[in-house]
């Protein structure tokens, strides 16, 4: 079999040199005087001088001699880094237990191009031990030791941090569970505590043979070529366009909310091809330092892949990190920041010491707020699930700019037009008009002028743009949600998440424990696992739907004692002593019930979490992701409900059912049913949204940074009440630091998620009658992701870097959503608004019948059309005359006295007719728009379509070349076929 040419190289005879750029997997971040300093020891820059002799392990530097000329310095130092670049091996079964720092191949000397990576400080450290002192090395030492990184001896690093108490008396467990660690190849060492002698750290390190097994049984994949997508000339023509174009740009004025490349310099390119980790084809792989190779997230991710899976007694349910959290043996158990977030010495001129540092001068500042996210960075020290969070709320924020504009002009076509609006004219000119009393006791008769303020108010809600404003929120919807997706594809190809999901999901520790007895054949893998019954599951799934329906239903008690509340102060209002309250009831109700809806919301929501845990943890859950969708799902529901029941009310039910004057419907025969204001239901559906949206995201945003600052300050002052000097906080390691931090939240990103989704639904549900709601929502989350950018850097604990390819079960919940919010704008037009009497008005009864055209003069006479007649001797009040109220009924002197007139049919069956095209046109065009928006670019389909090909590709060729190697080592005659 010959060898195939991959387009990515010139077609001539196989080659060590054939092999293209290694790429770097885990860089770290130095001073900038480090990168300039070594920007001369670039391999690659002279001729390759005669191949030396491969360094054994035992050899370092101390063989170089220091030559005062510096032509003979700068040939040693190329010299020496030929020979750490050109390092061999045999077998690297053999290899992997050795003290060696570099595993390249022959062929990688002549193109690596250093970076500010570990291996740079190695080299850097190789070619000036000799001109350093020891002592200084020493000291070093001792420096990376103490700064809670590392182990005592300065070389190991920490991966993971576990705390416990000494006086906790599961002492058994604990040693088991340690001594179970030690078995699988982790290395550990005690620490005691400085501030509190109760507390000891157990520090964790897992070697380089620990990490290649769990690498390659976890499938995680690892860089090992350069990614090249073009031919040599298209490379050539692309490279001459890209330096034209760069050109052109720089003429350009540089874009503000964009991160300088000098800003981040840690961020150089890993694009990389990728494969699973195999320890048999570990030639395969870019190593140039194998401390860097696997990088500090995907080493915590691995400890804690072994910490879920060791036993700590007999049993098959004893095991996992979870439970020792759970039963008291263990305090914490958390990966170790990367250091401090603050430097005295500035980040332009010393560069920044540690990603930590990069992140928060370059992320999580107050004054970066209108920057880009660096989300590689975020990637690469949390994960790509706290990434794709990162990725998502920017993207989100970015798309309701153009909501929040249009949701402006909207209001400011309202505020312009409040003055010159025919029906507020006629209000607020109707001295004349008594309308009746709207309470049963102590209310008086007033005057519809009275309410020139609230149609004023109403109509920068309820005007012309509203329609047009509904149609292009449920398109927004549309459009966000296909975009995203777009940008999701893009995101995890970089990330190299495209094939994570069918790799890597695992069972659950609980489950494996509960259903061990019970297996069945996985049809993927094709091996046993344990496997839960459909009786079980189904009995335990009906059970958990019975207590979301009994939840469900102890919020709609809430919103009915809210609704009785409502009925009771209405007539205690209206009989107030202070002549404000008594003249504004209807505010005073209204405000007054939203403050207590509120309460009620915020005291159910932590009956809720508690409700949804347990229930979840019935199901039990075969993977973690099922368990965080199915937990998602129900706090969803819970929150949603408790949210939204209230608005729902006084949408679609306040004012529809209380009756007529004289027949009024009544409450347990006693009180008697709220009724909309003389201007329309919508002023208090805009104050209920206005109210809860705005206080719920400030208590948010209170519970997510000032709750955490608040319990990190009372830590600080306990530790100076027990007597501890300023002293310890400036010597504290790491991981004494990170304890004495917050923890991540229980559930992980669920509640950001949730608290996101939820405005989602204010932003898009009831839009038509509030439409501000998407600028609030730009507003907030603008200090909402930099408020959540400085609570995962400097107020909690560092949370274990965890892989996902999507946002999960959210993505679902935002179409329901989207889908939701059409019905209900369509309603809310129809029914709420007067949008549709308006429209009947001026087509039908106004002076403009069958004109064809609709101005504000159509709607002359519109208020007096929409109002019915009573007699107010009726009432047995005392009253005598004519009243008014909102409705469309036959005058007391009629045949047919209060009964519906014509009119309220037409405007009956128009709404209906409204609803319907209303639906189906957005519909169909939400439709249309998700049909021409296909969910991954051309491009990306192309490059993944080639990079597979390459794949294959180059796997044949540096098996092959590694095959050649060892017969020309081992002297035996070799050829192109495959052997």
């Amino acid at each position: 079999m010959n060898t195939s040419k991959s387009e990515t190289v010139k077609e001539h005879p196989l080659k060590p040199s054939r092999r293209s750029m290694p790429c770097l997997a885990q860089s770290q971040t130095h001073p900038q005087s480090l990168r300039k300093h070594s920007s001369f020891l670039q391999p690659n820059r002279v001729q390759p001088q005669p191949r030396p002799q491969p360094l054994s392990a035992g050899t370092s530097t101390a063989t170089v001699d220091v030559v005062s000329e510096r032509a003979k310095v700068m040939e040693t130092l190329e010299n020496n880094l030929l020979k750490l670049s050109n390092t061999e091996y045999s077998d690297p079964f053999l290899d992997i237990g050795k003290d060696k720092d570099t595993y390249t191949d022959d062929s990688e000397h002549g193109n690596y191009d250093a970076r500010t990576d570990q291996s740079l400080l190695i080299q850097n450290k190789l070619t000036r031990q000799k001109i350093e002192p020891r002592t200084k090395s020493s000291l070093k030492t001792d420096a990376m030791a103490s700064s809670g990184l590392f182990f005592k001896d300065g070389k190991k690093r920490i991966d993971y941090i576990l705390v416990y108490k000494k006086s906790s008396p599961q002492v058994e467990k604990r040693s088991t569970f340690e001594k179970n660690l030690r078995a699988e190849g982790l290395m550990l060492e005690r620490e005691p505590a400085v501030t509190n002698s109760d507390i000891m750290f157990v520090k964790i390190h897992c070697p380089w043979e620990t990490l290649c097994k769990y690498a390659e049984r976890m499938n995680i994949r690892m860089p090992f070529r350069k990614k090249c997508y073009y031919t040599d000339w298209r490379s050539k023509t692309m490279g001459s366009l890209q330096r034209n174009m760069r050109e052109l740009k720089s003429w350009l004025p540089r874009n503000p909310m964009k991160l300088d490349k000098e800003a981040l310099p840690d961020l150089e390119e890993t694009d990389c091809y990728t494969a699973p980790f195999s320890r048999a084809r570990i030639h395969h792989f870019t190593i140039n330092n194998k401390d860097s190779f696997f990088s500090n997230s995907t080493r915590s991710r691995i400890v804690h892949h072994m910490l879920q899976r060791t036993k700590y007694e007999d049993g098959k349910s004893k095991m996992g990190i979870n439970r020792l959290l759970n039963n008291g043996t263990y305090e914490a158990a958390f990966p170790p920041h990367e250091g401090s977030h603050k430097s005295r010495h500035p980040i332009k001129t010393h560069g920044a010491q540690n990603h930590r540092h990069l992140l928060y001068e370059r992320w999580a500042r107050w004054g970066m707020w209108y920057k880009y996210q660096p989300l590689d960075l975020i990637r690469r020290y949390f994960g790509e699930k706290i990434g794709l969070y990162f990725a998502w709320l920017g993207w989100y924020t970015g798309m309701l700019i153009p909501a929040a504009l249009v949701g402006l002009f909207v209001f400011l076509y309202g505020l312009f037009t409040m003055d010159s609006s025919q029906v507020s004219k006629e209000i607020c000119e109707a001295n004349e008009t008594i309308m009746c009393p709207m309470c049963e006791r102590n209310c008086t008769l007033q005057k519809l002028n009275e309410s020139c303020i609230y149609a004023k108010v109403t109509h920068l809600f309820d005007n012309g743009g509203t329609v047009f404003f509904a149609i292009f929120m449920a398109i927004w919807a549309t459009v966000f949600l296909e975009f995203w997706k777009r940008r999701r594809a893009v995101l995890t190809y970089d990330w190299d998440l495209i094939d994570w999901e069918d790799e890597e999901e695992e069972l659950r520790p609980q489950f494996e424990a509960k259903y061990s007895q019970v297996e069945r054949v996985n049809p993927i893998t094709g091996k046993p696992e344990p496997f839960q019954p459909f009786p079980d599951k189904l009995s335990r799934l009906m059970v958990s739907v019975s207590g979301i329906f009994f939840m469900i239903s102890l919020v709609l008690t809430a919103v009915f004692a809210v609704v009785v509340y409502r009925l009771v102060a209405m007539e205690q209002f209206a009989s107030f002593k202070w002549y404000f309250i008594k003249k504004y009831w209807q505010i005073a109700t209204s405000g007054t019930g939203v403050c207590i809806n509120f309460m009620i919301i915020m005291s159910l929501n932590v009956v809720y979490e508690k409700v949804a845990y347990l229930l979840t943890d019935l199901e039990h859950p075969r993977t973690e992701s099922e368990w965080e969708n199915s937990f998602a799902l129900k706090m969803f529901l819970f929150q949603f409900v408790n949210l939204n029941s209230s608005i729902f009310y006084i949408a679609f039910f306040l004012g529809r059912f209380a009756g007529r004057p004289g027949k009024y419907n009544k409450l347990f025969n006693r009180w008697r049913l709220e009724e909309c204001h003389p201007s329309g239901c919508l002023i208090d559906l805009c104050l209920q949204m206005g109210v809860i949206m705005v206080l719920k995201q400030m208590w948010n945003n209170f519970m997510e940074l000032g709750y955490p600052l608040l319990q990190n300050w009372w830590s600080r002052r306990k530790m100076k009440r027990g007597g501890q000097l300023m002293e310890h906080k400036i010597s504290l390691p790491q991981w004494e630091k990170d304890w004495n931090l917050q923890p991540m939240n229980l559930h992980g990103l669920m509640d950001e998620y949730l608290e996101m989704v939820l405005q989602f639904g204010f932003t898009t549900i009831f839009v038509a009658a509030f439409p501000l709601a998407p600028l609030l929502a730009l507003l907030n989350n603008i200090i909402e992701i930099r408020l959540d950018a400085y609570k995962f850097v400097t107020q909690w604990r560092r949370p274990m870097p965890a892989r996902a390819t999507d946002i999960g079960i959210w993505y679902g919940i935002l179409e329901g959503i989207g889908v939701l919010a059409v019905i209900t704008n369509a309603f809310v037009i129809a029914i709420t608004s007067d949008y549709i009497p308006r429209f009947v008005y001026a087509y039908k009864y106004g002076p403009c019948t069958d004109q064809g055209y609709r101005q504000e003069k159509c709607l002359k006479g519109y208020v007096n059309s929409s109002l019915s007649v009573f007699d107010l001797s009726e009432l047995g009040m005392g009253y005598s005359g004519y009243c008014r109220y909102r409705d469309y009924r036959a005058p007391p002197w009629s045949s047919t006295p209060y009964e519906f007139t014509l009119q309220f049919w037409h405007v009956l069956a128009a709404r209906l007719a409204f609803i319907i095209v209303f639906e189906h046109l957005v519909f169909g065009i939400k439709s249309f728009i998700a049909y021409l928006i296909p969910d991954m670019p051309k491009d990306l389909c192309d490059r993944m379509r080639r990079e597979k090909y390459l794949v294959q590709e180059m796997m044949y060729e540096a098996e092959l070349e590694h095959l050649q190697r060892e017969r020309k080592k081992n002297g035996k005659q070799y050829h192109h076929e495959w052997p």
